[in-house]
């Protein structure tokens, strides 16, 4: 099944259109997309057996993010060995963690205002929890997950890399809109190979990335063990499982994202986000 986020109201999949969840389910399920998380097990006995018809139209320019406003952001950096060779870091041993503040998230199909500095682009996988999980085994991982959706981690790499050591990660990467999330939340089931399959973005159509989530240096089923091996993973939270290589910082020129571009991030199964972008206004009110 995919659930969608059309203004504000939850949506749930049906034949190439959708239905509004709370109206669908005589107001069983709350209209927020965000709570649908907290009863995933109950949703989808329900919608498992729903018979309507669409009475939506996919808009796209109606759809925000199917995970508006995760309880906790997790990231997981050089997850892709090709990622870490054009880094200049060595394969990791464990999972390298960070974390992205919720306020940062935004829809698939935005305009994101660009910060000062250097901007880049990362496109990610990200697994969307629906039971919470603790002290997790790798073989259970799967039975937590209510589905995958596609994300950017966006980074603004002079922020990203201030100080004497890389603490500034969170905020480098969650200026507003930094965390795009959608079109849908997609259940495993749907995928044939949910462990595979490819995913990259093309920036003014122009190929920046393509490579298969399989390439990950630790899985899916890694991640959510290892993760919540430490703090508990609750209904809502969202992971992004790393960006494979070819970002912008690395290249020779460098490749950053300016006002106009346009970002188009896909990821095979799940569908594409478009994102533009424009000037961030000063505080004052006078461009930057």
């Amino acid at each position: 099944m995919r659930i969608y986020n059309l203004s504000g109201r939850a949506a749930l999949g049906v034949d190439g259109g959708a239905v509004d969840i709370a109206d669908a389910s005589h107001g069983l399920f709350s209209p927020s997309p965000q709570q649908l998380y907290t009863r995933w097990e109950e949703f989808t006995a329900w919608a498992s057996g729903f018979t309507g018809s669409p009475t939506l139209t996919i808009d796209e320019s109606a759809l925000d993010s199917p995970v508006p406003l995760p309880p906790q952001v997790f990231a997981i950096g050089m997850n892709y060995r090709e990622h870490a060779v054009e880094a200049g870091l060595p394969i990791p041993e464990i999972p390298v963690v960070f974390t992205k503040f919720p306020a940062s998230v935004t829809g698939p199909c935005t305009t994101i205002s660009l910060p000062e500095g250097q901007v880049d682009f990362e496109s990610e996988l990200v697994v969307v929890i629906g039971k919470r999980a603790e002290n997790v085994a790798t073989a259970d991982a799967w039975t937590h997950i209510a589905g995958l959706t596609i994300g950017q981690d966006l980074s603004e790499r002079i922020t990203q890399w201030a100080g004497s050591a890389p603490q500034q990660f969170g905020l480098g990467k969650s200026f507003t809109g930094f965390s795009p999330l959608g079109p849908a939340v997609v259940t495993p089931d749907e995928f044939t190979d949910p462990t595979d399959l490819e995913l990259g973005c093309t920036l003014n159509g122009v190929s920046m990335q393509k490579s298969r989530t399989s390439d990950m240096i630790f899985s899916i089923a890694d991640v959510i063990a290892y993760l919540s091996s430490i703090v508990p993973l609750l209904p809502g939270d969202v992971v992004f499982t790393g960006t494979p290589s070819g970002i912008g910082a690395t290249r020779d020129p460098k490749v950053l994202l300016r006002p106009g571009d346009e970002l188009t991030t896909y990821i095979e199964g799940i569908g594409t986000m478009v994102h533009t972008f424009s000037t961030r206004p000063a505080p004052n009110g006078h461009s930057a």
